[in-house]
């Protein structure tokens, strides 16, 4: 039998029976749109997150207290107080020739409270950060400047805002020289920070910054860091310097062999690698698990193609006796089954893409770096998963038919 009229056939019975096909076809559509969004969507998932790590630079090594695998998440970065790293430590490492690529570093901490400007309150996470800040993080301010190294070291009471938070508390007025207080505490507001968005998971636009030591004594009461950054000049340093702030770290804290180390030191190349890794596993499962839809579809698919056999016993019978061999016959099942599986994949793709688009367009509105992607490769690969599973399907049912007798097929009723 010739192939391009099985086809035909096949696409004949598709539009005589329009319902029923449409039934059929219904689990593979539904598995292909869902394997399609899934891959979509955590493309752009993907690039949401390696954009925001990327956002901040290539050339930024972090140090956080405790200890951790060499590939596995430091403890300070699940949440836990770990108070091990001190201003000292970075200090040291400030001294010239220690590290010879280092640009500009800084120590972290956080809290959260209520800034008051007279009667204007504002809920805000302050953080304590030193003069060198506004290089590691490339701050620009938009009125008036940042801490410089003396107000730092001398625990002064001046406050930079984020530009929302000077939005809620001054509104059109005049902020710099104007008082804010956090616990009870004054501070002189002498810079505005210029809206800058959402980075590395990060607003700063709401948050306001403090002296690292001031908000360590006033605002919090502790001693320690539990965060520090170290902008190195290029990337290509950037592996040497990791090595030279462990080296420094160790000595200080009378560590003998890194698998004592009570600090983890993690590069942003380091961090997108870990993320590539995890989140590349995250969408193959997810799209293994959308992948089931399809064998449900596949069941479906053979129970109709079992009961077609069913209804065309007579015709099957009819083209035995005119010569049809148990080849042709059931080359014609299976390929009315393909047909079917891969018309049904296209339409899965489609409205897969659509989905996809529309949610990309949602988050391109909520103001997120999100990627559009719908790729060849995931193209043919539902195409291709669509006919596997017509052939793998569609094998049975085609076997059946092509195993009737004629004579019996010719009399069944």
């Amino acid at each position: 039998m010739n192939v391009r009229t099985t086809v035909q056939n096949a696409a004949r019975q598709l539009v005589q029976y329009k319902m029923r096909s449409i039934l059929t076809m219904l689990g593979i559509i539904i598995g292909i749109t869902s394997v399609i969004v899934v891959m979509a969507v955590g493309a752009g998932a993907q690039s949401l997150l390696i954009g925001q790590i990327t956002s901040v630079g290539s050339n930024l090594v972090a140090v956080l207290p405790g200890g951790s695998e060499e590939n596995g998440p430091p403890a300070a970065a699940m949440g836990i107080v770990i108070t091990t790293l001190k201003k000292a430590d970075i200090d040291a490492l400030r001294v010239p020739g220690i590290m010879p690529h280092l640009v500009a570093s800084t120590g972290y901490v956080k809290g959260v409270d209520t800034a008051r400007a007279g009667e204007k309150t504002e809920d805000v996470t302050y953080t304590g950060v030193e003069a060198q800040f506004s290089i590691v993080e490339d701050i620009r301010i938009g009125e008036g400047r940042f801490f410089d190294d003396t107000e730092d070291k001398t625990n002064a009471r001046v406050i930079v805002l984020g530009s929302e938070v000077r939005r809620s508390l001054f509104n059109d007025s005049p902020a710099i020289g104007e008082t804010v207080k956090l616990k009870k505490e004054s501070f002189k507001v002498v810079g505005v920070m210029e809206p800058r968005g959402e980075r590395a998971f990060q607003n700063y636009d709401t948050q306001v910054f403090v002296p690292l030591v001031t908000a360590q004594k006033l605002l919090l009461g502790i001693n320690h860091v539990s965060l520090a950054r170290f902008k190195i000049d290029s990337a290509e340093h950037v592996d040497e310097s990791q090595e030279l702030i462990k080296s420094v770290v160790r000595a200080r804290h009378g560590i003998a062999k890194k698998e004592q180390d009570d600090f983890s030191v993690r590069s942003q190349l380091d961090t997108l690698r870990v993320f590539t890794t995890a989140t590349n596993a995250l969408k193959l499962f997810l799209t293994a698990i959308a992948a089931l839809a399809l064998v449900v579809g596949g069941i479906g698919i053979m129970n109709i193609m079992l009961i077609a056999v069913q209804e065309r016993i007579k015709e099957i019978g009819l083209k035995k006796a005119v010569g049809a061999t148990n080849r042709a016959i059931m080359q014609q099942f299976l390929i009315e089954t393909i047909v079917m599986t891969i018309v049904a994949g296209a339409m899965g793709i489609i409205l897969g893409a659509l989905i996809a688009g529309i949610v990309a367009l949602a988050a391109r509105w909520l103001g997120y770096q999100w990627k559009y992607s719908i790729s060849w490769n995931s193209i043919i690969a539902a195409l291709g998963m669509s006919a596997a599973i017509g052939l793998i399907f569609g094998l049975y049912p085609a076997r059946r038919a092509s195993r009737l007798e004629p004579v019996e097929a010719l009399r069944y009723e």
